[in-house]
């Protein structure tokens, strides 16, 4: 069995109401609860959550809400994988053991089904925990500036002045979109950004991390202009 899980708190604070508030039409939960019935990768598709409001909308939009979060699973210092352990041991408890569970974050409005289903060819058929979407930075970061308490500008790594961008290797971000987990890794809390996991890399232009208004607004700018073409 194959289980999406989308975490979706009721309690964000940079935010207020983030995983339900409107996003080009639609409430942002939406975007990728749409994606995973699209790409047909899941046999289950739920969202964990302790607030009543987003359970009613992420139903509405076609997914599972089989349990209320637990309070201690649903504050601002819960990470990730406790939350699809959660999940993950609910269904089992429930006697549907999933083999394969994907984290799909509820702010992720450009994760598509296609990489979805690219995430789940490749756990599939590798031998490794974990496969989740990264994109690369924009700029090195071994050329990376930093500013002091004196207000001043200094270099992470100084000797990487006079190297030219070409010459230093490229680097990649969590693009925190999903996470292809095998669902013995969930269980035993192994780190999902180390040597037991594959990349699925994406291009800039469909990665955004929302976590600050500015976030937001430029979210819906690239996405309206993705529309658009």
């Amino acid at each position: 069995m194959k289980l999406a899980v989308i975490p979706a708190r009721g309690g964000s604070k940079r935010i207020p109401r983030k995983n339900i508030r409107n996003f080009c039409g639609k409430p942002i939960i939406a975007w990728s609860i749409e994606a995973a019935i699209k790409s047909a990768a899941f046999d289950h598709i739920m969202v964990s959550t302790d607030d009543g409001e987003i359970a009613d909308i992420a139903r509405q939009y076609g997914a599972e809400v089989p349990f209320m979060r637990p309070l201690e699973l649903a504050n601002d210092t819960t990470a990730t994988i406790p939350v699809i352990k959660h999940a993950t041991e609910w269904y089992i408890k429930n006697d549907l053991k999933p083999e394969l569970v994907c984290c799909i974050y509820a702010t992720a409005p450009f994760v598509t089904d296609e990489s979805l289903k690219q995430g789940l060819d490749v756990i599939s058929n590798n031998d490794i925990d974990y496969t989740f979407s990264v994109t690369s930075y924009a700029f090195p970061i071994q050329r990376a500036i930093r500013v002091n308490k004196e207000h001043k500008t200094e270099m992470f790594e100084p000797k990487n002045f006079n190297v030219r961008s070409q010459d230093l290797e490229e680097a990649y971000h969590d693009a925190g979109q999903f996470y292809w987990g095998k669902s013995d890794a969930w269980l035993s809390s192994k780190a999902i950004f180390d040597s037991e996991s594959v990349p699925i890399i994406l291009p800039r232009h469909l990665v955004q991390d929302i976590d600050t208004e500015e976030d937001w607004i430029r979210a819906e700018w690239m996405f309206k202009a993705l529309q658009t073409k």
